[in-house]
């Protein structure tokens, strides 16, 4: 009896020291950087917002996957796009040889490179604004303004797109890419010689400025 409980006992320790599978550190830290990069870049955080991406690529880097880093930079390309910050991507076009072809068509959605895109290897939400789809049909707000941003390049945005880019903006508290999309309201007001509204809109951007 003795003998068997000692048995059952020491394979019950050694099952307990046992190494059970966790995730990697990498993973998990990449993830939480690159979101504080998402939150701190859209709420105007600039010296945040490249701090934590910086820290979520070389936690990628770390792996030696040029797949995962371009991830990372169409990621941060997304988030420009939903500020229409363009021309920011290069981070990733330097790495799109190792990225797949449905990152590399959601690269040329963002840019607004529609001609000849195959809609079907782009995100479901992404895939219906691509097919001519309404803006207000997109359910999450930072895919809503990253359509927005890409309609606007592709030359698709029409007056009550921007409507809604700036109450999604708005209502989200994300300071830059309100500020953005209010300029672009301004010079449709100030080309329609509107001064009323771009008045309105001039205090709106005022406000949003001030911190």
């Amino acid at each position: 009896m003795n003998k068997t409980l000692s048995a059952a006992l020491i394979a019950l320790v050694l099952a307990g020291c046992a190494s059970k599978p966790v995730e990697p550190s990498w993973r998990s830290n990449a993830v939480s950087a690159l979101d504080s990069f998402r939150d701190a870049y859209l709420k105007g955080d600039t010296s945040i917002a490249a701090s934590d991406f910086a820290r979520a690529r070389s936690e990628l880097a770390s792996t030696g996957r040029a797949d995962m880093v371009a991830h990372a930079e169409l990621v941060r390309c997304a988030v420009y796009t939903a500020s229409l910050v363009v021309g920011e991507c290069s981070g990733f076009a330097a790495l799109a040889g190792d990225a797949t072809p449905a990152e590399r068509a959601y690269a040329a959605y963002l840019a607004g490179q529609w001609r000849g895109l195959d809609v079907t290897l782009l995100p479901e939400q992404h895939q219906v604004i691509a097919r001519g789809g309404p803006l207000a049909g997109v359910a999450d707000p930072l895919s809503r303004l990253v359509a927005a941003g890409a309609m606007l390049q592709a030359g698709r945005t029409a007056p009550p797109d921007i409507v809604i880019a700036v109450d999604t903006a708005s209502s989200q508290g994300w300071r830059r890419p309100l500020l953005m999309w209010l300029g672009v309201s301004e010079q449709r007001a100030r080309a329609a010689g509107d001064t009323a509204e771009v008045e309105r809109i001039q205090r709106r951007i005022a406000l949003a400025s001030s911190k």
